[in-house]
């Protein structure tokens, strides 16, 4: 019975797949269940698809195409301390369905974020067992990290990403949500079509909800300004103090 407890969002639909559980957006459902029938994980099945693309971060992800949508496929991993002890291994029901119910709640507050299309949960041994999570990709996006090193401080462009960058710092602030690790990979800019940036939030595993505004904005703005003076010093990103003031 504790394998059973879950929920499921409206649109979104369970497989249960040789020990395996799968909960996807029902356009992507089949699909993926289908890879999952294999007896494969979905990150093992998106590293043999034909042009997948290999990113980066805190862990290697793959970009694909399923059923016509490109997404973007990663393994969940412990992050600090627990990294090194517990790698990807998590209690039952893992952190996945959380990624999911944060994506959804956040983007019912208007807050960017990579819609979360999948999830799945894959039993080690008793009540352990590995997540990986499916996101939408946001084709043509930059992380902030990369904008910062790409333009120039005083250029339209560069004025424009931290409009966009704060923002989503003022909306997180007054919908009372912190994200722990926001770093400048952990927002991810995409020229609109009024030749504006939108900005997305990454990574929603780390996100803490129903805060008062002081906590979450004090929180957000403090977590991110370490991260730019880190990458200004370790990356040579040119960025002044007066610039992220």
């Amino acid at each position: 019975m504790l394998f059973a407890r879950l929920e499921v969002p409206p649109g979104y639909e369970r497989r249960d797949i040789h020990g395996s559980t799968l909960i996807a957006r029902q356009d992507l459902a089949e699909a993926l269940a289908g890879a999952m029938r294999e007896r494969i994980e979905l990150i093992a099945f998106a590293r043999r698809v034909p042009g997948a693309r290999e990113m980066q971060g805190r862990q290697t992800a793959y970009a694909i195409t399923v059923s016509g949508t490109r997404v973007v496929v990663r393994r969940n991993h412990h992050g600090g301390a627990l990294r090194k002890l517990t790698a990807d291994i998590f209690v039952w029901p893992t952190a996945a369905p959380r990624d999911l119910a944060i994506s959804i709640a956040l983007r019912r507050m208007s807050i960017l974020t990579p819609p979360v299309v999948a999830i799945a949960m894959h039993r080690v041994e008793a009540i352990f067992a590995a997540a990986e999570v499916v996101t939408e990709e946001i084709v043509g996006g930059q992380d902030f990290g990369a904008f910062l090193l790409s333009t120039l401080p005083g250029s339209d462009d560069r004025r424009k990403g931290w409009n966009a960058v704060e923002g989503l710092l003022a909306q997180l602030g007054r919908a009372g949500v912190r994200h722990h690790d926001l770093n400048v990979k952990n927002l991810l800019l995409r020229r609109n079509g009024d030749d504006l940036f939108d900005a997305y939030l990454l990574d929603v595993d780390r996100v803490k909800m129903n805060l008062t505004q002081r906590e979450a904005d004090a929180g957000n703005r403090g977590r991110l300004r370490r991260s730019i003076v880190k990458w200004r010093d370790t990356r040579g990103a040119k960025v002044s103090d007066a610039e992220i003031d």
